[in-house]
């Protein structure tokens, strides 16, 4: 099977400097440098979609634009490039929900994933109205799903559940194609929701070892409920024609991150309610050495940056390595990003993805016959 690759948007702001944000932290000045509008988020888009990444996902939180909004927009400035949208399902309603999805895949001709994001930020959810304990969020977000994808089936949907009700809900036209929904989360509680209700279970880049001990648990979960989930990575990169050239760049991010940036991100995410975010935050310790926590995988991202806090630094065939090494642990979907993403989407494009598709393991999904020629990639 082909493995498949998405890239990512920046709502929160672009820069040549790493743009911290996330998991209750502020979006940093550098995401003044390039703002998130809808022709630069087009342009990357665009690019994108020309590389042979088959979607890109958006972020969800008060860090960043709406994403739910800035797709749609940015969706009628591209031909085949998916979205995976992120959303909290505390926010809006699930009949709203499946009605607002079956729409986007009629006006954009089923380009649409879904990114469920519970949230575990307890304060940053109250801001929002939304007053749940972390536990009981993913128990709703169990319900939420159970009713969007009754509804989805074309279903009348009554549930009076612990957290949502809905009365003779039903769509007046389902979406077709049904999009797949994307989760993430290291907590037992998010392990059931995963295994009951999503298509794909992503996790952040930990070391391989950890990202194998989570494919087993959740697979092994997926299994007691009758079902099959696939596996996917966000991730991080910087690769280059050369290992010198990519590690000088981490490097550059690295002499970048102010003190008393990374002081203050890192007492706020302490404050985080998230497992996943706890895993991130100890692959570091909040120091600035030993961050190579396997070979090609480096944590600074994660001094400055919530959420994803990992990338993949090497030459070309090094991180196409490393990709080769998750792949053989059960990762089909890699989602990606680099700074700035559209120069480092490139990199990526022109200097990993031919590596792969000359070993068979990935095709270009907008040109199934041709892979894309080996090409100078993109200076800067």
């Amino acid at each position: 099977m082909s493995l498949t690759f998405h890239w990512f948007l920046p709502t929160n702001g672009d820069s040549r400097h790493v743009v911290g944000g996330g998991h209750g932290t502020p979006a940093t000045a550098f995401g003044r440098n390039r703002p998130p509008t809808v022709a630069y988020l087009s342009q990357i888009a665009r690019a994108a979609e020309d590389l042979g990444f088959v979607g890109a996902l958006t972020p969800t939180g008060a860090w960043c634009e709406d994403a739910w909004l800035t797709t749609a927009m940015v969706s009628q400035h591209t031909e085949r490039l998916k979205f995976l949208v992120a959303f909290r399902p505390g926010f809006v309603s699930p009949t709203l929900a499946a009605q607002m999805a079956s729409t986007f895949q009629r006006q954009t001709g089923g380009r649409l994933l879904l990114n469920v994001v519970t949230g575990g930020e307890s304060h940053e959810q109250r801001a929002y109205g939304d007053f749940l304990d972390k536990d009981a969020r993913y128990r709703r977000t169990g319900e939420f799903l159970q009713i969007v994808r009754d509804l989805w089936e074309g279903k009348t949907v009554d549930l009076s559940g612990e957290h949502l009700q809905v009365e003779d809900a039903r769509l007046a036209r389902v979406p077709d194609p049904v999009p797949e929904v994307y989760f993430g989360g290291s907590s037992p509680i998010a392990g059931e929701i995963a295994a009951r209700h999503v298509d794909v279970y992503l996790t952040w880049g930990e070391p391989p070892a950890q990202v194998a001990a989570k494919i087993a648990w959740v697979r092994g979960l997926a299994a007691k409920e009758g079902r099959t989930v696939r596996f996917g990575i966000r991730l991080h990169v910087i690769t280059r024609d050369t290992a010198e050239q990519a590690w000088a760049e981490a490097h550059k991010l690295l002499d970048g991150f102010d003190p008393d940036t990374v002081k203050s991100v890192q007492a706020g995410l302490a404050r985080s309610e998230s497992e996943g975010q706890r895993r991130m935050l100890a692959l570091h310790g909040g120091s600035r050495e030993d961050l190579e926590i396997h070979p090609n995988l480096w944590a600074g991202i994660g001094l400055v940056r919530g959420g994803a806090g990992t990338a993949l630094v090497g030459s070309h065939d090094e991180v196409a390595e490393r990709i080769k090494e998750y792949h053989a642990l059960g990762i089909d979907e890699f989602v990606l990003s680099g700074y700035p993403h559209l120069e480092e989407a490139y990199w990526f494009g022109e200097g990993v993805l031919p590596r792969l598709a000359a070993q068979g393991l990935w095709q270009h999904p907008f040109a199934p016959t041709t892979a894309p020629a080996a090409q100078v990639p993109f200076t800067s």
